[in-house]
This record gives structure tokens, sequence and C-alpha cells, in this order.
């Protein structure tokens, strides 16, 4: 298989991991595009929870490229690396792999995003990331 050249990130663990199942494909097969986007969403919301200790909300998504399709049985693991911290902001870059066919070992890069969070208090304000 000539696209399996990828491999996933060593010493880092996945933010999300997610089945693609038949319910998220168009009738072609193929996976949904806000499907994966929302995952991408939700796995750089994972990591800027964790940097600002609370809750956040997207903001901008800078970048986002879809790279091969993800098809139904796809094994998606979205990896979250933050990229810039500000008072209350966070750039997070999310890559997303699909590990197709169990025997083969193919690991396929699917997505990549930079998208833009930021933190907020009790009362949905902007809080310090620090704070």
């Amino acid at each position: 298989m000539s696209d399996c050249n990828d491999e996933l990130p060593k010493n880092s663990t996945p933010a999300i991991r997610v089945l693609a199942m038949p319910k998220d494909a168009n009738p072609t097969g193929d996976i949904f595009g806000g499907w994966i986007i929302s995952h991408v969403d939700t796995a750089g919301a994972v990591a800027a929870m964790k940097r600002s200790g609370g809750r956040v909300a997207t903001v901008a998504v800078n970048n986002f490229e879809f790279k091969k399709p993800v098809f139904v049985g796809d094994l998606v693991s979205c990896y979250a690396e933050i990229l810039k911290v500000g008072r209350t902001s966070m750039t997070i870059k999310v890559i997303a792999y699909a590990e197709r066919d169990s025997i083969e070992k193919c690991v396929i890069k699917v997505t990549e995003a930079t998208i833009v969070y930021v933190a907020l208090d009790e009362n949905r304000k902007p809080r310090p990331v620090d704070g």
C-alpha cells in the first residue's frame, strides 16, 4: 500500500481516538469532512482544557487541511500540540492519523489543523490561561 508511509508519533499519546463507523460515511464510503472536523476540534479542546485548567471555546480555525480520505473501519487518532499560549488564548496544532488494515499496520496522516481556543471563566468570559 503506497499511502502507508506515515507513522504514529512516538512517545506521544493521542488526545482522542475514534473508530469511523458506517453512519459517519457518505454514500461512496468516505467519512464526512464534518465528522473529522468535529473530532479534530475536540482533540484540540482536550489539550487546551488541560493546559488552561478549565473550560475553553474554539475561536478560530487558522488552517484545516484534508490530506487523505478516512474510510469506514479506520481508527482515527488525533494528536494535539500546543504551539502558542497567550494571555487568554492558545493555538493548538492537531494532526489526525488513520490506522487502516490491521494486518499491514497501515498508518496514514489524514488531516492537519491549527485551531485557536480561549480560556473561559464560570461566566463564559475570557480568563487568563494561567489563572
